[in-house]
């Protein structure tokens, strides 16, 4: 009640302000007009006297000419006055709205708090997790029930095309006994496929934008089709690791999550600059003294594999993606990142969610693989990963073999045979 009068009391002086400057505009285009007042002796002239005056005025044009000027002038004055009406009523609207949203957000996070001494003030990382509405879809709620452990899930998209990689997928799922997993079946091929294996699956209602990708589309296609069917899972209350269908389960990836953050997500970088940042100074020799600027660079969180935790900002997040992978032909992943990392400024208003990116030894791409681990005999040896994503190359299905071959069946020579890049 105190904020709702606090808000009323608010919008009441904003109105009293308004009201105020419209009627010193129009007193002053008044007092231009009518100099002498509207109740004036001028007011009492007979037929004649008016006549005589406009007979006057009719004889001297320079007159005519110069009030014509005068008016037109207050008429552009007027415009202008209005528009800055217009502004400032804005300005005003977007400012109590501004206040009232940081109210409202201190008041959700709890009450307010001194900073304690140098060095003992932590910024809140973990937003508060959404309140479970489990009516937006009961019948995918009945199936999370059954097989989410500590309200979490592993969810792999799939149709027919992906069937093969698919397998070896689910077969590293099983050899370490993960339970909740769950494949989204883009077509009957795949439910089939799941019933017979005794895979936990679940086909969404007709939806005639996601059917026509989601059956036809190639590996990238059904990849951009994640963003739109996630959101009910973070609705029901359950956190998502998202996982494409070429990565190969190698440990419990929940053992190995932080869960500090809205995004969790692997790096397609392959070294500790570009897998967690650095700082990279740009040389422009034509500014001479100031020839150098520092920029700051990472490379890209991957789209195939990451963890949300059921927050507002995640929701936002995919919601965001979905939107603009619906109206252009753009890469999922480039959107991810762009919505992710691009910082608030004039037109735009940023994605306020807390990141994080996965060690990239244990959540390792196929190009940390196959040009660096593979050719380290330490690394070779010591490195086990939690899962291994083959992502930089197009032969996944052999890839992905391989990987278990060396990592699980212990064929050491298994990744040998293989180049740095792709032929």
């Amino acid at each position: 009640m105190a904020g709702r009068r606090d808000r009323s009391q608010q919008l009441r002086g904003s109105r009293i302000a308004i009201a105020i400057l419209v009627g010193i505009i129009i007193g002053c285009v008044c007092a231009v007009l009518f100099p002498n007042g509207f109740f004036n002796s001028s007011s009492s002239l007979t037929v004649n006297e008016r006549a005589q005056v406009g007979s006057s005025s009719c004889e001297s044009p320079a007159r005519v000419k110069m009030l014509k000027a005068d008016f037109a002038s207050m008429l552009e004055k007027n415009a202008e006055l209005k528009k800055q009406v217009r502004e400032l009523t804005e300005k005003l609207r977007l400012a109590e709205q501004g206040s009232d949203n940081a109210r409202k957000q201190v008041l959700a996070f709890g009450t307010q708090i001194k900073a304690g001494p140098f060095g003992t003030v932590k910024s809140l990382r973990t937003n508060p997790t959404i309140l479970p509405d489990e009516s937006v879809n009961p019948r995918l709620a009945k199936i999370l029930e059954e097989i989410a452990v500590d309200k979490e899930v592993i969810v792999a998209l799939a149709n027919a095309n992906v069937k093969a990689m698919l397998e070896v997928q689910i077969a590293s799922v099983k050899r370490l006994s993960i339970t909740n997993y769950l494949v989204v079946a883009l077509d009957d091929y795949i439910v089939n496929f799941c019933k017979t294996n005794d895979v936990a699956y679940y086909k969404r209602d007709p939806d005639k934008d996601v059917d026509v990708v989601g059956k036809t589309g190639g590996n990238h296609a059904v990849s951009g089709l994640k963003f739109r069917v996630l959101r009910e899972f973070l609705q029901l209350g359950y956190g998502v690791l998202l996982s494409d269908v070429d990565i190969v389960f190698l440990q419990n990836p929940f053992r190995h999550l932080y869960r500090d953050s809205d995004v969790e997500s692997m790096s397609d970088g392959h070294n500790n600059m570009t897998a967690y940042g650095f700082n990279d100074v740009s040389d422009e020799p034509a500014m001479g003294w100031a020839r150098y600027a520092h920029t700051m660079r990472i490379w890209v969180f991957n789209s195939g594999f990451f963890y949300l935790r059921p927050t507002v900002p995640s929701i936002e997040l995919l919601d965001r993606v979905a939107d603009r992978l619906s109206k252009a032909k753009l890469w999922d992943q480039a959107v991810f990142n762009e919505e992710l990392f691009y910082p608030s400024h004039p037109d735009y208003t940023g994605l306020h969610a807390s990141k994080r990116v996965m060690d990239m030894y244990e959540f390792m791409n196929s190009k940390v693989l196959f040009k660096t681990v593979r050719k380290n005999q330490e690394l070779k040896k010591k490195v086990k990963p939690v899962i291994v994503h083959v992502n930089y190359h197009p032969d996944k299905l052999n890839r992905m073999r391989a990987v278990v071959e060396f990592y699980v069946n212990g064929k050491e020579d298994a990744l040998d045979s293989f180049p740095d890049g792709s032929e």
